[in-house]
């Protein structure tokens, strides 16, 4: 009986964005990168700088320890990021969040990498996921 190591695991998709927490300093962000592992054997996935839009600008980025991949098994990475309030009143955003008031949402956009390694394989998964969150006032 042989391993299977050479199989990437699948990227299933980003889902859960959400507005954790608001703050008068900072406004977090949270979601899940979703992911199934056919190897019999784990890995480790590393996100690089995660780019974090609010209505089309940019805010923020995450960066992660590396995550240890389950061997067949499927699997989510939390992805959690901090945006400061501040920056959401900035005059490139003040548009934006000006109608984000008046509808009480807000179109959140993670866009980057997650690397995979293992035994000398690696892999790039490119993540590109919009939502629309709301907002609670």
């Amino acid at each position: 009986m042989s391993c299977s190591v050479n199989e990437k695991p699948q990227f299933i998709g980003v889902e859960n964005i959400k507005v954790l927490e608001s703050t008068s300093k900072y406004v977090t962000f949270t979601a899940d990168a979703l992911f199934i592992n056919p190897n019999d054997i784990g890995g480790e996935l590393q996100t690089d700088e995660i780019k974090v839009f609010v209505n089309d600008n940019e805010m923020a980025s995450v960066s992660t320890e590396s995550f240890e991949v389950p061997a067949k098994k499927e699997f989510s990475i939390p992805l959690k990021t901090k945006v400061p309030t501040d920056s959401l009143f900035s005059n490139k955003s003040i548009g934006g969040l000006i109608s984000s008031l008046f509808s009480k949402k807000a179109k959140v956009q993670y866009k980057g990498d997650i690397k995979y390694k293992v035994l000398g394989f690696s892999y790039t998964y490119n993540i590109d996921k919009t939502e629309d969150v709301k907002i609670k006032l």
